[in-house]
């Protein structure tokens, strides 16, 4: 028996360990572990979701450590896909360990292990690679000794991918460092061909690329035109009890997951929302009670995504659509691995191009902006991101983003206690982020002919993902001409519209002052803090958040505050639970919309029979709009003024104050206007607005 026979003997039978007595190696498995054990080469598999990719890598691990190599290193994108691969290792018999966010703790014992030679799989983020310690004492010596590197998830190293992320891209660099002989294996289920192209270039010259057809033969795909977002929602309680076994129902935002799972579970249905936002724990146990069947659907953004095995997930709902097919894809692909038929169905929304250009606006910065970066670094020598947040106004996130990709080219780089400049020279490749901007529009336009097509649904996703092999599926709505009915009844809809328009979120009071300020530090005093405070909604709402984007548009004309808004605050404030009640109301200084803001205190004073005060002002003009805490401080104690005559008010009212405004955002307006208005002497401020940005 040859050697290549014997290998590939073993090799079935660590599959059968892993997956069942009945399993059998695919040709492209085997030529992937070959490729990796034998040849030492580098390999590029693109596969359906379902297909066994995670099988290679571990069946290859257990072959090369068999062979006295060193342990494979996997770079994983989500915590929820660690925990699964984990959970695989162990039942083909390998030892693996994670180190990401949530272990910290464990960290020390972890490396020990490791240079011991204890552990098979070392599971890491991408991120982690960045990490000064890491990268500079830990992933040196993991590279020398690793026998294979893995990377999960591959599309995102290319920012042609749906799910880019800059951290993937320093692979490239790992990649060149990596001694002679280290095989490598890069794995996704979602690539086209420009994105394979571009995976597997960075690979290097001679990478194998296995490439197979993308076909989920348990996929039923349908959509549902609905009108409004209460039929959307009484449809999905209507229609939930039919969808089989457990599932996953996707939403484009943090609110809207939040909102229909509270409907949903108002209605009768076990169902938990799960998002970027909600707790370590508390994740978990959501996670585990979908795969124990304890729960009916998780209610999620697309945090829930890559790698969340659940082989017998009945159905996915998407209440919403993703921006992009191939994205869509990848998300269904969730579901179907181990069942016959799983229902895939997309609900879109009217709100849905408006969510689409808000995340497209969070693209790299104008050159200037960056430039201005850099300027810092190079002045300033070693800056925190906070400390940065004082010369550029961008959001924490957008700035941390931008950081990634300068770290990446290699203009700036992360150190312990900031960024510093590295002195290379640097260009802004507008090229280059003008056709990835071209494209995202691109796929966007995709997405919208998705939802009109009369052709075979999978076949129209296949071929944007350019699989040719894609031939019309034969189960899809429009292939069975079997479309799902838009019909929801009556009592259905109000009770939804009843939840949806149920007005009022509450909003936390800042307690402390943004880092990098030169003279507020800390906490704020207790003595000029605000109350918790109450809007009518969010903006990302899928209820009143399309009723108070319309309203709050830029561009929107000024005018009187709406009845059906007013009276709907009006609710608001009937079921604010405060410790005293307000005596008199002051308004913000708006400069886009004076006479809502007006309007709504004036009347609101009337109503609940309380003095009106007046309005704060401006000293020279309104402060303009700013993406972070510490430049929107800067900027609005450098414009908001309170007229003496007000402030005289404000002392003689002798009771709490309901300051009202139209928009909470960074909420330092209302923290700073509420400080002169404790100032002033009022003993309480309860801040009011009609919404908050999310």
């Amino acid at each position: 028996m040859s050697e290549e026979q014997m290998l590939r003997e073993e090799a079935e039978g660590r599959l059968r360990a892993l997956a069942g007595e009945h399993a059998r190696l695919r040709e492209d498995q085997w030529a992937a572990i070959k490729a990796l054990v034998m040849d030492r080469r580098r390999v590029l598999v693109v596969q359906r979701t379902g297909w066994g990719k995670s099988a290679v890598y571990f069946i290859a691990t257990a072959l090369l450590r068999e062979l006295g190599e060193g342990p494979t290193v996997i770079v994983s994108p989500l915590l929820a896909l660690m925990r699964n691969q984990i959970a695989a290792a162990e039942r083909a018999g390998i030892n693996a360990v994670t180190i990401n966010s949530a272990n910290p703790e464990e960290w020390e014992q972890i490396y020990g292990q490791v240079a011991e030679g204890m552990v098979d799989v070392l599971l890491v983020s991408p991120e982690r690679l960045n990490n000064p310690d890491f990268r500079d004492q830990i992933l040196p010596e993991l590279a020398e000794s690793a026998g294979l590197i893995v990377v999960d998830e591959a599309h995102c190293i290319s920012d042609w991918g749906h799910d880019f992320r800059p951290d993937y891209r320093r692979l490239r660099t790992m990649f060149e460092d990596l001694p002679e002989g280290v095989p490598i294996l890069a794995t996704t289920a979602t690539a086209n061909a420009r994105v394979t192209h571009d995976v597997a270039e960075q690979m290097g010259e001679e990478t194998l690329v296995l490439r197979g057809a993308l076909e989920r033969e348990s996929l039923h795909l349908g959509v549902v035109r609905l009108r409004g977002a209460e039929q959307r929602l009484a449809w999905l309680a209507q229609t939930l009890h039919e969808l089989p076994g457990s599932g996953i129902i996707y939403t484009l935002t943090v609110a809207a997951a939040q909102e229909i799972a509270a409907y949903l579970r108002e209605q009768g249905h076990e169902v938990a929302a799960y998002s970027g936002q909600t707790e370590q724990a508390e994740r978990l146990a959501a996670e585990q009670a979908l795969l124990d069947n304890k729960i009916k659907a998780l209610v999620a953004t697309s945090a829930l995504g890559m790698g969340y095995d659940k082989p017998d997930l009945g159905f996915v709902v998407h209440v919403g659509a993703p921006p992009s097919p191939v994205a869509y894809y990848q998300q269904v692909g969730r579901a179907g691995r181990g069942v016959e038929r799983a229902e895939v169905i997309l609900l879109p929304g009217a709100e849905d191009r408006e969510i689409w250009a808000y995340f497209a606006s969070l693209a790299f910065p104008p050159e200037q902006v960056v430039r201005t970066v850099l300027a810092a670094l190079e002045e300033g020598g070693v800056l925190s991101t906070a400390a940065l947040e004082n010369r550029v106004d961008l959001s924490r996130t957008r700035l941390e983003s931008m950081l990634k990709v300068l770290d990446v080219d290699g203009a700036v780089r992360r150190v312990k206690g900031g960024w510093e400049a590295t002195g290379e020279d640097w260009a802004y490749d507008a090229d280059r982020y003008a056709r990835v901007a071209a494209e995202r529009a691109a796929e966007q336009r995709a997405m919208l002919d998705y939802l009109d097509t009369a052709e075979c649904r999978e076949m129209f996703l296949r071929h944007r993902l350019d699989d040719e092999t894609a031939t019309p599926c034969g189960r899809c709505d429009n292939c069975t001409d079997t479309h799902r009915s838009p019909e929801v009844e009556a009592r259905a809809v109000e009770q939804a519209a009843e939840s949806l328009q149920r007005p009022g979120v509450e909003i936390e009071a800042r307690r402390q002052w943004p880092t990098g300020l030169a003279d507020l530090k800390g906490r704020i005093k207790p003595e000029l803090g605000a109350e918790p405070g109450r809007v009518l909604g969010r903006l990302t709402d899928i209820g009143w958040g399309n009723r108070l984007r319309g309203l709050l548009a830029e561009g929107s004309p000024d005018g009187p505050v709406p009845d059906e808004v007013f009276a709907a605050v009006v609710t608001v404030l009937s079921s604010w639970q405060w410790a005293q009640r307000p005596v008199a109301v002051v308004a913000m200084p708006s400069a886009g919309r004076p006479q809502l803001v007006r309007s709504l205190a004036e009347r609101l004073a009337e109503v609940g029979r309380l003095t009106y005060l007046g309005d704060l002002g401006y000293r020279a003009g309104p402060p303009g709009r700013q993406f972070n805490s510490a430049q929107r401080v800067q900027a609005v104690r450098g414009t908001l003024a309170m007229p003496s005559a007000l402030g005289a008010a404000i002392a003689g009212a002798g009771g709490p104050v309901l300051l009202v405004d139209d928009r909470v955002d960074t909420g330092w307006s209302m923290t700073l206007a509420a400080a002169m208005i404790r100032h002033a002497g009022a003993p309480a401020v309860l801040p009011l607005a009609l919404a908050v940005t999310s």
